[in-house]
């Protein structure tokens, strides 16, 4: 899949736009890259017009000094929008990017034509998980990117899946290693000082997706599905962890093509 590229704040930024039709935007997560969505976009392409972008410091984008709290991520997004003359589209957020889903829903709802959290919540986080960020954030400082994401991606499955996935566990890592310390630390700040947005989900009158895993180790469905209503659906994945694009890409795409 061919990488592109533009200036957003004199920051290189890299994409992918793929097929035609009504646009959907693929943000991926933490210490990821549009190249998490490789399974899934040759299945959307044919339907739509397919981003998917490289956060600052993730992938081929460079990091950006002023981009490290969620609200800021919105509105990078949302100048990468602008920069692409995209008025509308259906956004689909991977854990990190289902935190900046909320926050652009929040402030830019009108640019929103349906958006979906896959493995995310509106959930902050607990006094438990912001001292796991700095932690994360020391150990990023003290052994470096290569050190963590070792760490980092075995909690991304499910422990059933860990025989199964070394191939896309590999990918994931090599995934990984290409983000920046900055930008990955600046992602951290961002996740452990984000607001509760559970209202976002309760109050917005879009279609929402909500994804889970039944065997996700970092969130717990029940904090996926925190909203009701006759526009939200929710889909849970049985043996799944965190990471459907890999472990079940069928199971995905099918729900997002159903949505």
């Amino acid at each position: 899949m061919e990488e592109m590229h533009l200036q957003i704040n004199e920051s290189k930024v890299t994409y992918r736009d793929e097929g035609e039709g009504e646009a959907i935007l693929l943000i991926h997560g933490f210490c990821g890259s549009s190249e998490y969505w490789n399974n899934i976009i040759p299945e959307l392409k044919n339907m739509f017009r397919v981003l998917a972008i490289d956060l600052p410091g993730h992938g081929g984008s460079a990091a950006q000094g002023n981009v490290n709290t969620i609200e800021q991520y919105a509105t990078f997004i949302k100048d990468f929008l602008d920069s692409l003359n995209i008025e509308k589209v259906t956004m689909y957020g991977h854990s990190l990017g289902g935190y900046i889903t909320l926050a652009f829903a929040e402030a830019y709802h009108e640019r929103l034509s349906a958006f979906s959290l896959i493995h995310s919540t509106g959930f902050p986080d607990s006094e438990e998980a912001k001292k796991g960020r700095i932690t994360s954030t020391q150990k990023i400082d003290s052994e470096g990117i290569e050190a963590f994401i070792e760490g980092l991606v075995p909690k991304l499955f499910s422990p059933d899946n860990l025989e199964s996935q070394q191939e896309n566990m590999k990918e994931v890592k090599k995934i990984g290693y290409e983000t920046s310390s900055e930008g990955a630390k600046n992602a951290l700040n961002a996740m452990k000082e984000r607001k509760d947005r559970r209202d976002i989900l309760d109050n917005t009158t879009l279609p929402v997706l909500l994804l889970a895993g039944d065997a996700d180790q970092l969130i717990p469905n029940e904090n996926t599905f925190s909203a009701n209503g006759e526009n939200i659906t929710k889909v849970l994945l049985p043996g799944v962890g965190h990471m459907s694009m890999y472990e079940a890409p069928k199971s995905l795409v099918n729900a997002m093509k159903a949505f």
